[in-house]
């Protein structure tokens, strides 16, 4: 049997459906949902992206001629500071699930950059500029966006925290694991180092997270290079428990002997070499610092946990985190009501803090690196910037630079 319609009338059925492929039509038409393939990655809210500035933050900026890029771990956000060649502030932002680790590969114009829920991803961003099309018009400046190139899964349990390209090979800390490992263009996550206090007879203990090494400050290669843990052995009480043993247990393993070198630390983070010096971030006090004949040395203490370092010639840029409430303890040498989530410009050779952006409503830094402002000058999302600009980006465009295979 036919089942007919007087004209005039309307189907119900047919009605209802109508409306259902509607509402499938208009789904994922935001660029932000479709390049992080997060549904609320276009429900930022503006309210994170508020900042004040002290001191000679964009004059400091500015003349560094570079874009500086931090992840938000809690907030989902990556956000990129830069001034533009009018000397105008830009602050643009990429949302992406809980990222952490982040690293530029400034040789090739390319940014790695750790996302931690699960399952793990590495996202590759590269910078774009837009293709002469009839049927779009395109934006009037050409600032170079970076936009996510690709992207590759991992086990959630590697827990990824910090990135580090190690003899231009990419490697991140496998929290998870105890473990460093070496993430090969084949999709792998192979470990290639670890701590010598995880090895048993079976072998070494890959199966749960007991040291929380979580940085690496990258040298030419494993042998020379160092990683820092809260702890340098294995125990019952392991990272997350809320009476893990912090104050003053952390260390710097090195590569080469694979036993500590440095002691006395609490909470370290984002260890880095300059000059054959290591700095690391002594989060629990929210110093920054370098090693000295085995021995940590405050440089700069600042209002907040201190995680992310990079430097720029005598500049270091270090992120400072609010304390989450649960894990107080943790940072036995902070305020609490004065931390506060931010980005500090620092003059290495005097201590001085020369300038500092931060955001009221911020909770989280992870981690902190730069590209040159020539190469890109932030991401494709800003604040008040229509959709329709970010379409017409997203609709046509080509990379700027190729990855080091040249694929």
């Amino acid at each position: 049997m036919i089942h007919r319609v007087a004209p005039g009338l309307t189907d119900p059925k047919a009605s209802k459906l109508g409306g259902l492929w509607a509402h499938h039509h208009g789904q994922w038409r935001d660029p932000a949902q479709v390049v992080s393939q997060w549904r609320q990655a276009a429900e930022v809210d503006s309210r994170l992206l508020q900042y004040r500035v002290r001191g000679e933050w964009w004059s400091t900026l500015a003349a560094a001629r570079l874009t500086l890029l931090i992840t938000r771990e809690y907030e989902h956000l990556v956000i990129a500071i830069s001034v533009t060649e009018r000397g105008r502030p830009a602050v643009t932002y990429h949302p992406l699930p809980h990222p952490s680790g982040l690293v530029a590969d400034r040789a090739h114009g390319l940014v790695y950059i750790a996302s931690t829920r699960n399952p793990n991803q590495i996202y590759e961003l590269a910078p774009v500029r837009q293709l002469p099309r009839r049927d779009v018009r395109a934006d009037a400046t050409d600032d170079r966006p970076l936009i996510p190139a690709r992207s590759r899964f991992l086990p959630g349990c590697l827990y990824l925290h910090d990135l580090e390209l190690i003899g231009d090979v990419l490697h991140g800390n496998a929290v998870g694991m105890n473990a460093v490992v070496r993430l090969d263009e084949s999709g792998a996550a192979i470990p290639v180092w670890w701590p010598r206090s995880i090895e048993r007879k079976s072998g070494p203990f890959f199966e749960r997270n007991h040291l929380q090494l979580n940085s690496i400050a990258a040298g030419p290669d494993l042998e020379t290079s160092y990683f820092s843990a809260s702890t340098p052995t294995m125990s019952r009480r392991r990272p997350g428990h809320l009476n893990f043993p912090v104050d003053r247990r952390g260390v710097i393993f090195s590569g080469a002997t694979r036993e500590p070198i440095v002691e006395g630390l609490t909470r370290p983070h984002s260890a880095r070499l300059r000059d054959g010096v290591i700095w690391v971030d002594n989060s629990g006090y929210g110093e920054l610092g370098r090693v000295v004949d085995g021995t940590f040395e405050p440089v700069v203490r600042l209002p907040g946990w201190t995680r992310g370092l990079s430097f720029a010639g005598d500049i270091a840029f270090v992120g400072t985190s609010r304390v989450i409430p649960r894990f107080r303890r943790y940072a036995p040498g902070l305020d609490q009501a004065r931390s506060e989530c931010g980005v500090h410009a620092i003059d290495v050779r005097s201590g001085k803090i020369l300038g500092a952006i931060t955001w009221p409503q911020g909770n989280q830094i992870f981690a902190i690196d730069w590209l040159p402002t020539a190469v890109t000058s932030g991401f494709a999302f800003r604040h008040g910037r229509s959709a329709s600009t970010r379409a017409r980006l997203f609709f046509a465009f080509e990379p700027v630079t190729r990855r080091p295979n040249g694929v």
